[in-house]
Protein backbone atom coordinates (compact mmCIF):
# COMPACT_ATOMS: atom_id res chain seq x y z
CA UNK A 1 0.00 0.00 0.00
CA UNK A 2 1.48 3.24 -1.26
CA UNK A 3 1.36 5.87 1.36
CA UNK A 4 0.78 9.75 1.18
CA UNK A 5 0.78 12.85 2.82
CA UNK A 6 -1.53 15.25 1.58
CA UNK A 7 -4.18 17.96 1.78
CA UNK A 8 -7.35 17.78 2.48
CA UNK A 9 -9.87 20.38 1.58
CA UNK A 10 -12.29 21.56 4.20
CA UNK A 11 -13.66 25.17 5.17
CA UNK A 12 -16.76 26.70 2.80
CA UNK A 13 -16.71 28.14 -0.94
CA UNK A 14 -13.97 30.94 -1.48
CA UNK A 15 -12.78 30.79 2.53
CA UNK A 16 -10.20 26.72 1.79
CA UNK A 17 -9.10 25.64 4.83
CA UNK A 18 -6.66 22.26 4.38
CA UNK A 19 -5.89 19.42 7.03
CA UNK A 20 -2.41 17.30 5.99
CA UNK A 21 -3.37 14.18 6.33
CA UNK A 22 -1.84 10.76 5.80
CA UNK A 23 -3.88 8.34 3.27
CA UNK A 24 -3.58 5.57 0.98
CA UNK A 25 -3.06 6.89 -2.35
CA UNK A 26 -5.90 5.20 -4.41
CA UNK A 27 -8.47 7.03 -1.82
CA UNK A 28 -9.92 10.24 -3.23
CA UNK A 29 -8.27 14.04 -2.49
CA UNK A 30 -11.55 14.36 0.43
CA UNK A 31 -12.09 10.67 1.12
CA UNK A 32 -11.03 8.15 3.91
CA UNK A 33 -7.78 9.00 5.70
CA UNK A 34 -5.41 7.27 7.89
CA UNK A 35 -4.54 9.88 10.35
CA UNK A 36 -4.50 14.13 10.74
CA UNK A 37 -1.28 15.29 10.94
CA UNK A 38 -1.43 19.28 10.71
CA UNK A 39 -3.86 21.68 9.41
CA UNK A 40 -2.85 24.94 6.93
CA UNK A 41 -4.69 27.82 6.92
CA UNK A 42 -3.49 29.74 3.47
CA UNK A 43 -5.74 32.79 4.03
CA UNK A 44 -3.90 34.78 7.00
CA UNK A 45 -1.31 36.67 6.48
CA UNK A 46 1.34 34.63 7.97
CA UNK A 47 -0.33 31.20 6.33
CA UNK A 48 -0.93 29.63 9.33
CA UNK A 49 0.47 25.92 9.93
CA UNK A 50 -0.01 23.49 13.10
CA UNK A 51 1.79 20.24 12.57
CA UNK A 52 2.28 17.33 14.21
CA UNK A 53 6.29 16.83 13.80
CA UNK A 54 6.74 13.53 16.40
CA UNK A 55 4.17 11.86 13.93
CA UNK A 56 4.92 13.38 10.48
CA UNK A 57 8.95 12.05 10.94
CA UNK A 58 7.51 8.89 12.00
CA UNK A 59 5.48 8.19 8.89
CA UNK A 60 8.15 9.42 6.60
CA UNK A 61 10.46 7.00 8.25
CA UNK A 62 7.57 4.53 7.64
CA UNK A 63 8.03 5.38 4.06
CA UNK A 64 5.04 7.82 3.50
CA UNK A 65 5.79 10.41 0.32
CA UNK A 66 4.57 13.95 0.85
CA UNK A 67 2.89 15.69 -2.08
CA UNK A 68 4.77 18.64 -3.94
CA UNK A 69 2.90 20.98 -1.72
CA UNK A 70 3.07 19.00 1.87
CA UNK A 71 7.01 18.82 1.06
CA UNK A 72 7.14 22.58 0.74
CA UNK A 73 4.73 23.36 4.33
CA UNK A 74 7.30 20.85 5.77
CA UNK A 75 10.46 21.86 4.34
CA UNK A 76 9.51 25.59 6.06
CA UNK A 77 8.89 24.43 8.80
CA UNK A 78 12.32 22.83 9.27
CA UNK A 79 10.74 19.40 9.13
CA UNK A 80 12.46 17.84 6.29
CA UNK A 81 15.45 18.83 7.71
CA UNK A 82 15.13 17.02 10.67
CA UNK A 83 13.98 13.96 8.75
CA UNK A 84 16.94 13.94 6.85
CA UNK A 85 19.15 14.55 9.60
CA UNK A 86 17.46 11.42 11.39
CA UNK A 87 17.58 9.23 8.61
CA UNK A 88 21.81 10.08 7.90
CA UNK A 89 23.05 10.27 10.99
CA UNK A 90 23.39 6.42 11.52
Amino acid sequence: MAVKIRLTRMGSKKKPFYRINVADSRSPRDGRFIETVGTYNPLVAENQVTLKEDRILDWLAKGAQPSDTVRSILSNAGVMKKFHNQKFSK
